[in-house]
């Protein structure tokens, strides 16, 4: 079903539409979005590569290939599933998946939602639509944080009783209590739902379902990660933690949340260095990740622009 943008019903249909005038003059601008990306990464890859111990994090380096594969379907599992949800809209080519990898380290390691821009960009000039995109983007981005916030507030409330156990000096109540702007949240974007999307609501639905599916694996893979990496950890540690590892990709405008994760576990569990080398690890190797891609992505598009 190619082509569902501007595919709605009533007054809705100018949703669809550019939300700036500047969008909607034409196409010629977005040609020098592209460089101005791979120019940025480029800054930003040379700004945090400082922060990576290199040395220490090859001497931690795991060596299984169950971990290796668990960690590449964490890492990719963000852009393929929007693949899929973008193909079945527009019929994206297989290069949209590169355009989507982009679209996620932008998000990480410059600002929360400066890849969306860099994907409404690429879509405008390389996706088979007729209408703006805008409004599947955004569309896809409030759906995924509202199915994250409803996951997330089912973890929070599974692990509630876990806290007094661990004696980690934190009020499972108060901890509840903080997740309440969550719920708040996606209240209001349910209550609010036939303003602010403009898809089809079976599109919707199947598009939440993908994002559904999604956030329950990356966090099942996350724990699978961490066990094999430390094996003889309680099952509640893991279910805590990737409780706190929802509630921080919760945050928005937040680079590197990976890095914020391993920060607050490593206070979490305080002296329990095997624990939070694992935590630092898992971050050092997702920021490293971010960082190659980046810098391979923004070499070759300005190796190729150069070219012409």
């Amino acid at each position: 079903m190619s082509g569902l943008v501007g595919v709605v019903d009533g007054p809705r249909a100018a949703d669809t539409q550019d939300p700036l005038p500047l969008l909607r003059a034409g196409r010629g601008w977005t040609k020098f979005v592209a460089p101005a990306f791979s120019l940025a990464l480029l800054a930003a890859v040379a700004w945090q590569f400082r922060r990576l111990d290199l040395p220490n994090l090859r001497a931690l380096m795991p060596t299984g290939i169950g971990f290796w594969l668990a960690f590449a379907v964490y890492y990719f599992m963000s852009p393929a599933t929007e693949w899929v949800i973008f193909r079945r809209l527009w019929n994206i080519p297989a290069s949209g998946f590169i355009a989507l990898v982009r679209k996620l380290v932008s998000n990480e390691i410059l600002l929360g939602y400066v890849g969306e821009l860099y994907f409404y960009t690429w879509a405008r000039r390389n996706a088979h639509i007729t209408a703006a995109p805008f409004g599947a983007i955004k569309d896809v981005t409030i759906l995924s944080g509202l199915v994250g916030n409803f996951v997330t507030l089912a973890m929070v409330i599974i692990a509630a009783p876990l806290f007094g156990a661990l004696h980690l000096g934190i009020p499972a109540r108060s901890f509840v209590g903080s997740t309440i702007v969550v719920l708040g949240i996606s209240l209001g974007i349910l209550v609010l739902r036939n303003r602010l999307f403009t898809l089809p609501r079976k599109e919707l639905w199947r598009i939440a379902g993908l994002h559904l599916a999604r956030v329950m694996t990356t966090t099942i893979v996350a724990a699978v990660m961490w066990h094999l990496l430390l094996p003889d950890v309680a099952l509640s540690w893991w279910l805590l933690l990737g409780t706190l590892r929802l509630l921080v990709s919760r945050l928005p405008l937040l680079p590197n949340k990976d890095v914020v994760f391993a920060g607050l576990a490593s206070f979490l569990v305080g002296n329990d260095v095997p624990l939070a080398t694992a935590m630092a690890l898992m971050a050092a190797l997702i920021l490293a990740t971010h960082l190659l891609l980046a810098a391979i992505l923004a070499a070759g598009d300005l190796a190729r622009r150069h070219g012409r």
